[in-house]
């Protein structure tokens, strides 16, 4: 796709493509494989790095991986203003083949009225294929399900474009139960969900509640395996970002139906997906990221990187991920 010039988009040329027509929006079934939740590129006094995003972008799109998801939680969206939000989207959007990969932005705000203006602004900047909507949460115990219910049915019913649900319960505290994901499931424009959580028997039960017609993504690559054997339909996986080959040689493993195969390769992601998540978190990523050539770049305080003895592991955990991927019989993969 050609580079925008200035810092818009035209926004009347794609006012088109925007109000999708049912024959070119993106539905469940076209949702599969395994989606980046990028990173977003810091220099180290804090200003963005739109260079080195690009950059990244560039090399993912030839890694075998079937979409983005751009200012979600690994990309530090509660970092950002405003300005900067649109600034990272329209930098990724620019670098995406879009005939080829899912485009998907993160979206949000502790507001319905918030979340619904903030998608029609991403909308109005760039063509996405659908916007991930994190549940809100500074309200904790008013968040009932039925509040989820009524907030993401008023939020879909705005939203120019169809809207995945977001539940991360280890950062908001706030669990989508899958009777609710089944009731959302039934709203034309709600097409999926990613549950980043490990229960994977939750996840089952979604899967079996929602339908074939609604897309359960899983968002936790430490049960990747067991969630596609689950029913999951694709992953949206940080650690994708810096072992994709890996993560796409299980999703193909379990289509195979070679499960012994998934279960040896998950062995090895498992400990590279707990060290750049929930052990080191961002920081640990895009550490990983900087050892695999791409560009890592600095977090916003208070998020911090990891120390050396931190990166030592990091480093071991790359390791094996890719001593596993070379004993993989019968799998192309392209390499990292």
């Amino acid at each position: 796709m050609p580079r925008h010039s200035g810092s818009r988009y035209n926004a009347r040329a794609l006012t088109k493509a925007n109000h999708q027509t049912s024959a070119t929006r993106l539905s469940a079934r076209q949702l599969g494989g395994v989606l980046l939740p990028v990173t977003t590129p810091f220099h180290d006094h804090g200003g963005l790095d739109l260079d080195g995003l690009r950059a990244n972008i560039a090399r993912w799109n030839d890694t075998g991986i079937t979409g983005y998801v751009i200012l979600g939680s690994t990309g530090e969206r509660s970092h950002l203003d405003e300005g900067e939000y649109l600034e990272v989207i329209e930098a990724a959007r620019a670098e995406v083949a879009h005939d080829r990969l899912r485009f998907i932005a993160g979206a949000g705000q502790q507001s319905t009225r918030g979340t619904i203006n903030e998608i029609r602004r991403v909308a109005e900047a760039v063509p996405v294929d659908a916007v991930l909507v994190i549940t809100p949460h500074f309200y904790r115990s008013a968040i009932t399900q039925e509040a989820l219910i009524e907030h993401y049915q008023r939020v879909a019913d705005q939203s120019p474009v169809p809207v995945i649900l977001y539940s991360m319960p280890a950062l908001t505290g706030i669990k989508i139960d899958p009777a609710t994901v089944a009731r959302l499931s039934a709203h034309e424009n709600i097409i999926g969900i990613k549950d980043s959580s490990a229960d994977v028997e939750g996840l089952r039960q979604t899967v079996n509640l929602a339908g074939e017609d609604f897309a359960v993504l899983t968002g936790n690559g430490t049960v990747l395996h067991e969630a596609l054997r689950a029913g999951a339909r694709a992953g949206i996986l940080a650690v994708g970002c810096v072992a994709p080959a890996l993560c796409i040689a299980i999703c193909n493993a379990v289509e195979a139906g070679d499960s012994e195969l998934a279960a040896r390769l998950q062995s090895r992601l498992t400990p590279l997906a707990e060290a750049v998540t929930i052990r080191f978190g961002i920081g640990g990523l895009k550490a990983a990221l900087e050892m695999r050539g791409y560009v890592g770049g600095a977090v916003r305080a208070p998020l911090r990187s990891p120390d050396d003895k931190a990166l030592e592991e990091i480093r071991r955990c790359l390791e094996e991920a890719d001593h596993v991927i070379g004993i993989a019989k019968g799998i192309t993969t392209r390499p990292v």
